[in-house]
């Protein structure tokens, strides 16, 4: 269900220097954007529908009843795109969804019921300039950065019954 991915030159060069990052590193990073510039992207994210926000909120129930351990994998998978039902779920999900979803996580890693970035961590050096390259970002393009980046995530639904 991902969009077309943006052709704005800067947007994809910034989407493919986040997935070029290791994937715990690029975990990290999207915790400190969310951090960071979390108030100013909203917490309905940008289009998003009540739908959107029934179907978020359900996957991130499920999750967030896992150990930390499983929902620490569970991110890693998203990311490098695991077979598995999980991420076929979220695979389904419309980009503004998964924006959504990641907003959630966020939450959650702040008060505790998803599993926080370790204490005292900091971003390798290309993950701060990549970072900072970000916030000069308009509101516009940092949006459609997230949605670029987080969109590919996860694995392809299965027809029929299965997901």
């Amino acid at each position: 269900m991902t969009s077309a991915q943006t052709n704005d030159p800067i947007i994809r060069e910034h989407v493919t220097a986040f997935q070029a990052l290791d994937v715990d590193t690029q975990l990290g990073l999207f915790w400190f954007i969310y951090k960071e510039m979390g108030s100013s992207i909203t917490p309905a994210a940008p289009g998003a529908s009540t739908v959107s926000e029934t179907v978020a909120d359900g996957l991130f129930a499920q999750i967030k009843e896992k150990s930390h351990e499983e929902q620490l994998q569970f991110q890693r998978d998203l990311i490098n795109k695991a077979d598995n039902e999980y991420s076929r779920m979220y695979g389904s999900m419309s980009d503004t969804t998964k924006l959504l979803f990641w907003y959630r996580l966020s939450q959650g890693m702040q008060n505790l019921t998803i599993i926080p970035v370790p204490p005292g961590y900091e971003l390798p050096s290309e993950a701060k300039e990549l970072l900072e390259k970000i916030k000069g970002l308009e509101f516009e393009q940092q949006i459609t950065l997230f949605r670029d980046y987080v969109g590919p995530m996860g694995a392809e639904a299965k027809a029929g019954a299965e997901i």
